[in-house]
């Protein structure tokens, strides 16, 4: 049901996100015949709440592209590719898209 859910809230964005364009962009789109799961989702946990308290959402999979946004513990997040540490995500409820590195995500649903 969760992927149907973010399924529906791409397609209605297009299968892009809205606000600034990603240095490293990634596919979204999951052919509707798609017998195989196109994405996953994860859960933002284990950030420190004496520290920043959000981990940093960039245009790239390297700390040195720029953040474009922010997700907190207990967020959702779908999945769609992995380099290296770093996941290609869909976060927030406009479903922007964006790279986070993986330390803080687990809970992952295939």
């Amino acid at each position: 049901m969760r992927r149907i859910m973010l399924a529906a809230c791409l397609a209605a964005l297009g299968g892009t996100a809205m606000g600034q364009p990603l240095d490293v962009p990634f596919d979204t789109y999951c052919p509707p015949d798609a017998e195989a799961a196109c994405f996953g989702m994860a859960e933002v946990m284990g950030l420190n709440p004496a520290g920043d308290g959000f981990l940093a959402v960039r245009t790239g999979p390297d700390a040195n592209h720029r953040k474009i946004g922010e997700v907190h513990n207990g967020d959702r997040v779908g999945i769609y590719a992995r380099r290296g540490d770093w996941f290609a995500i869909s976060f927030g409820p406009d479903q922007r898209l964006g790279w986070a590195h993986g330390n803080w995500l687990g809970n992952f649903i295939p």
